[in-house]
Formats: structure tokens, sequence, C-alpha cells
């Protein structure tokens, strides 16, 4: 079965690429969209995830690997609430912007630009091939 791919958007003050790096993993905490629980739940060993630092320098900086699934987040006492484990790949020679995703004829439709403030989203194989193409 192929790996699917996803985005994750995350603060650079909350964590940055660098932190994932040095740390050789990243759980994200704290995330309570549901449409982001969703996804959360959806992920499995194996899946690609590019890391889109947000709100500074928005860029996709790095893909990650899902290392464990989802499982509840420990900073909430509602079990409903999830986060998984990823395993940093690779980090981007020049990060991906978010101004040369926008000129990505595959991102027409994507929750990317469609839903912006979603941190946690699914992304078609094109458009992760788009990215990987542009770091290459």
């Amino acid at each position: 079965m192929n790996p699917k791919y996803w985005l994750i958007k995350f603060a650079p003050f909350r964590t940055s690429w660098a932190e994932i790096i040095a740390r050789g993993v990243f759980t994200p905490r704290g995330i309570r969209n549901p449409q982001a629980r969703k996804n959360l739940k959806a992920m499995q060993l194996g899946d690609r995830v590019f890391f889109f630092q947000s709100q500074k320098d928005q860029a996709v900086h790095g893909l990650m690997e899902v290392s464990r699934t989802a499982y509840p987040d420990p900073t909430s006492a509602d079990p409903a609430w999830v986060t998984c484990d990823f395993r940093p790949l690779r980090t981007f020679a020049a990060p991906v912007t978010l101004s040369a995703i926008r000129t990505g004829q595959q991102f027409t439709k994507s929750f990317l630009l469609r839903q912006p403030r979603l941190s946690v989203m699914p992304l078609l194989t094109d458009e992760a091939e788009w990215i990987n193409n542009q770091t290459a």
C-alpha cells in the first residue's frame, strides 16, 4: 500500500523545524479542530507528512513520516483529542514558500489555500510530488 501524504502547519514559536530535527521526533499538542482530529486519526505508519511553518516565513521546511498513529493527546482530559508522532526524514535546502505554492496549478482546490486555518490536512499525490520537485 502506498503511503498517503499530509501537511501539518505549526507556528515556529510553538515548535520550529529546527527543534524537530534536534529532537528527532515531533508530537503536536493541543490540536483542537474536529477536522484536524479526523485527519490525525486517518494517518497510518509510514505516511509522509510535510511540515509547514505558519505565521512567520510561511513555507514547507521538511518532510516527516508517521512513526506512531493516533493516541490521546496528553494535554487534554478528553481522550477524543489525539496526537501522532512524526519522525523527520529530510530538511529542504530551500523551503517551499506559500507564495510558490499559490502558483502551482495542483493547489487550486487544496485545503492549504481554501482552509488556511486548518492545521492538519491531506495532500493529493500531485500536490506532494509538486512540493518534492521544488526541493530537488
